[in-house]
């Protein structure tokens, strides 16, 4: 199977975004640990003040998710699947969060330079044809020393990560997917993880993008060695 890109994948989000936020509530330490990556931003003050830019949100767990860290941020959430969001914009939102309908390779465009103090993505880099395009563009968006938090399946290299996750995958991932009509869709999700970056990879990719202070932190239970959190901080002020 090849991986699904551009409106390929957008389109079985599309479809899938009936059953997503079913699935992901079923999976131990999903939202949790999306939280922890969001406090692993940083933001002084619950983020009074500051604009958060939340790439590839879907159905808005991961906006959930700053708002629980930073609930005085102005955020702006980005998908270019129009399913994944809808489900994310009719569920209630403070004042001060909003939705583009985009993709990531297109923002450059359409929101200013330098116009967040922070960048969020989860689970985003590894479904791009071009990471690299998109990490120019997240630093190009961020103000001077802004921060950058990735949240994402990256293995850690040992193959007892790699068994891990083909394990799940094969006996929970998939068969949720099959049962909900969206085989594709989770078959994508388990190769672009193993055909991803390593965990190491990944920092040095964030590095070469010219992040700085760029951290590495895993993330607890089953996902440790599979999902970290990597942080990083733009051009200097």
């Amino acid at each position: 199977m090849t991986l699904l890109r551009g409106d390929a994948l957008s389109a079985a989000f599309d479809h899938g975004s009936a059953a997503y936020d079913r699935l992901v509530a079923a999976s131990p330490g999903y939202h949790a640990h999306l939280r922890r990556s969001a406090r692993r931003l940083g933001l002084p003050a619950g983020g009074r003040g500051l604009r958060v830019l939340d790439l590839g949100c879907g159905t808005g767990a991961s906006t959930a998710a700053l708002l629980a860290a930073a609930p005085h941020a102005r955020i702006t959430g980005v998908d270019a699947s129009a399913g994944m969001l809808d489900r994310a914009a009719a569920k209630s939102w403070p004042e001060g969060v909003d939705f583009v309908h985009a993709p990531v390779e297109e923002l450059a465009g359409r929101l200013r330079s330098g116009s967040f103090d922070a960048v969020f993505a989860g689970y985003l880099f590894r479904n791009l044809a071009d990471p690299d395009k998109a990490l120019d563009l997240a630093r190009g968006l961020l103000a001077p020393d802004g921060r950058l938090a990735v949240h994402e399946y990256t293995l850690g290299g040992s193959p007892v990560h790699r068994a891990v996750w083909n394990t799940v995958c094969a006996t929970v991932i998939q068969p949720g997917g099959r049962l909900t009509g969206d085989a594709g869709l989770y078959r994508h999700l388990r190769r672009s993880v193993i055909e991803f970056d390593t965990a190491p990879a990944f920092a040095g990719r964030l590095r070469r993008a010219g992040f700085r202070d760029v951290r590495v932190l895993p993330l607890p239970g089953w996902q440790t060695g599979i999902t970290h959190t990597f942080v990083g901080v733009g051009e200097r002020s």
